[in-house]
C-alpha cells in the first residue's frame, strides 16, 4: 500500500552519518553475524559507477526511514559487446517499519527515476519473493548469466528486470557486479568501531 505522508529525495552529504546508522540497523545480524553494509553505504558514494541522482532517501513525517543507492552495471553479451545497465542496493528500511509496504514504495519509485534516467535494465542479487512484487525474474531466465559461475547454472538470486521494454531481446550473456561492492572486511571492521556496539548473532538462514 502506498503512504502518503512520505517524500523520496536525493540524499545530501548532511545525511551521510544518519544512513549509515539506518542502513547498519536495517541489516544486523541479517546476513551474517554484525553486517558491512553501511561501510558498502560509505564507500559506494566515491566510486566511479555510483550514480548521485538515483542516491535516495526516504522520509516519513519528516524522519528519515529508509534509503537506496544506484550503482551502473554492465552485461558482457555473448557476442563480445558491453550492454550498459543499472544495480542498486543496499536498500534499507528501518527496522521497526520493516513489512509496511515502504521498501517496495522507495524500490518502485527509485527504478521509475532510473527509467527516466535511460536506464534499460536493472539486475540485483535478492529474494525473488520480495522483489518479484515489482517485475523482477531469474536473471537466467532470460539467458542472462552470473559472473564466474557455470554457463549452465540458474542463480535463483541473481534477478533481472527491464525498464525499457525489448531492451534485452535476443540478448545473453554475462552480468558483472560493480567492483565497488567487494569491501574489505578487515576495513569494514575498523568503519563499524565508530558507531555504538552491538552484540553480534549467528542465526540460522544467515549466508555467512
Amino acid at each position: 500500500m502506498r503512504q502518503d505522508n512520505i517524500i523520496i529525495r536525493r540524499e545530501t552529504p548532511a545525511d551521510y552519518a544518519a544512513v549509515e546508522n539506518l542502513t547498519r540497523e536495517a541489516f544486523w545480524n541479517v546476513y551474517r553475524p554484525g553486517c558491512n553494509e553501511h561501510y558498502v553505504v560509505h564507500v559506494l558514494r566515491h566510486d566511479p559507477d555510483f550514480v548521485p541522482e538515483l542516491d535516495l532517501v526516504m522520509e516519513r513525517d519528516g524522519q528519515l526511514v529508509g534509503h537506496v543507492l544506484y550503482m551502473r552495471s554492465r552485461i558482457v553479451t555473448d557476442g563480445g559487446r558491453e550492454l550498459p545497465m543499472m544495480t542498486f542496493g543496499p536498500i534499507s528500511i528501518r527496522p521497526d517499519l520493516q513489512r509496511q509496504g515502504l521498501g517496495k514504495q522507495l524500490l518502485d519509485d527509485s527504478m521509475e527515476r532510473a527509467r527516466e534516467l535511460g536506464a534499460g535494465a536493472l539486475c540485483i542479487e535478492g529474494n525473488i519473493a520480495f522483489y518479484g512484487k515489482s517485475g523482477f525474474v531469474v536473471a537466467g531466465t532470460r539467458g542472462i548469466r552470473y559472473h564466474g559461475e557455470p554457463e549452465q547454472a540458474i542463480l535463483p538470486y541473481v534477478l533481472l528486470k527491464e525498464l525499457r521494454h525489448g531492451f534485452l531481446d535476443g540478448v545473453t550473456g554475462v552480468y558483472h557486479t560493480p567492483k565497488g561492492y567487494y569491501v574489505d572486511e578487515a576495513a569494514a571492521e575498523e568503519f563499524d568501531r565508530n558507531f555504538p556496539p552491538k552484540e553480534k548473532w549467528k542465526l540460522p538462514g544467515q549466508l555467512v
